[in-house]
């Protein structure tokens, strides 16, 4: 089940705000998903993840197919109980994964043969085996397999960039794919929603070619797929501005594995209303802190006696502790730079785990103040001060 209700939208960009309906809840969008890749968002507690406000998270079903499998999976009922998650999961098709296999797949018509990571068994994945894996992890979207077409073909420095034919036979593919993804989804009678994806590489009358074909198929929601896969920023901000406000105005909009705070506010303004991206878990493990006035480097020297937070305007469990009160508005519970320094140095797992609950929170809330503003009218307000903001540094 899917519904998407459009519910305002602002005058002076593509942004909108939306309602979108699934068998496990209400989403709002905005939306930035959390990522879930083994059935668990790196170092948070799923109550940490409800307390701030993540709606919806992903689920990885390549890996989810090589551990723990899908025996133990039927045995759950999918991945909601499995993990204890009672909200919306989104799986994605696993093509991704594939794709970044490299000299371990071979890609045909029929699908991929590939050495699995884990034991070396000999694998395949098609349409078919993507759609039926998403079936018994029951999540409430479902991605179509995909050719996840890459900028560079083979390694950088002895490989090139992807030409136009070369992106028109993977976008041509990934377009045969997403029919027979379509099929196999209705034949196994999923009560779920599937969404297509848009490929084309950088060129922008492929990617057209390709929203056009998948609009005919009808699918309840669509993607753009492709970007961030190594190409210069302002090809994937050519991307972004170009396709997402092409599809659809009546079902949601998803771009994928994308981004910085930049990219999801700008994002929004082209039309996009759902993210996902592993960088706010990722960079926290590293030490990257995103905040509302620039990212911090917590591993630096400067940080040693810092009594502040990690962010004086911030309402997360880091940063105000159990009270909730942000450093600005008096609240003295949160956890001290100097405090995540020293737990870094030390390799203590608190420090990556207070850091990503920050990230995400900054995330979320971030999405949150997007809505409010395309509620009130005032996106391009905000849109100005988040620029602002960011760009005046910790």
């Amino acid at each position: 089940m899917l519904k998407f209700d459009l519910l305002h939208t602002d005058p002076d960009s593509h942004a909108r705000r939306g309602q979108l309906t699934l068998n496990h809840g209400v989403v709002q969008t905005p939306i930035f998903m959390p990522v879930g890749t083994y059935g668990t968002v790196k170092g948070v507690m799923p109550k940490s993840l409800h307390d701030m406000g993540a709606q919806i998270i992903l689920g990885n079903t390549f890996h989810l197919w090589m551990r723990p499998g899908l025996d133990i999976m039927q045995s759950f009922g999918g991945l909601h109980k499995f993990e204890q998650w009672d909200k919306p999961i989104l799986t994605d098709s696993g093509g991704f994964q594939v794709w970044s296999l490299g000299a371990m797949r071979k890609i045909s018509e029929e699908g991929v043969k590939f050495a699995s990571p884990v034991n070396g068994d000999k694998l395949f994945m098609s349409p078919e085996v993507s759609m039926q894996i998403q079936t018994i992890l029951n999540s409430d979207i479902v991605m179509q397999l995909d050719e996840c077409t890459p900028y560079w073909q083979g390694e950088k420095g002895s490989g090139h960039i992807t030409t136009e034919a070369e992106a028109r036979v993977s976008m041509e593919l990934s377009r045969r794919w997403a029919l027979r993804s379509k099929n196999e989804f209705e034949r196994l009678g999923n009560p779920n929603a599937l969404f297509g994806i848009v490929q084309g590489g950088m060129f922008e009358h492929l990617r057209q070619e390709s929203l056009e074909a998948l609009v005919e198929m009808d699918f309840p929601g669509y993607a753009v797929g492709g970007v961030s896969v190594g190409e210069p920023k302002e090809l994937m901000l050519q991307i972004m501005a170009h396709t997402p406000h092409r599809l659809p105005a009546h079902k949601p909009r998803y771009l994928m594995g994308v981004g910085t705070p930049e990219d999801l506010v700008e994002g929004v303004a082209q039309g996009v209303d759902m993210f996902d991206c592993v960088m706010p878990t990722r960079n926290a493990r590293n030490g990257t802190i995103f905040t509302r006035y620039g990212d911090l480097k917590i591993r630096n020297a400067r940080h040693k006696a810092d009594p502040q937070p990690l962010d004086s305007s911030c309402t997360c469990y880091a940063c105000a502790g159990s009270s909730g009160v942000s450093w600005d508005d008096g609240g003295r519970e949160g956890f001290s730079r100097a405090y995540l320094h020293h737990l870094d140095r030390c390799g203590e797992m608190l420090g990556p785990m207070l850091t990503t609950v920050h990230n995400l929170h900054y995330y979320l809330n971030l999405m949150r103040e997007v809505r409010e503003s395309l509620e009130a009218g005032q996106f391009s307000a905000l849109r100005a001060r988040f620029k602002s903001e960011r760009a005046r540094g910790v």
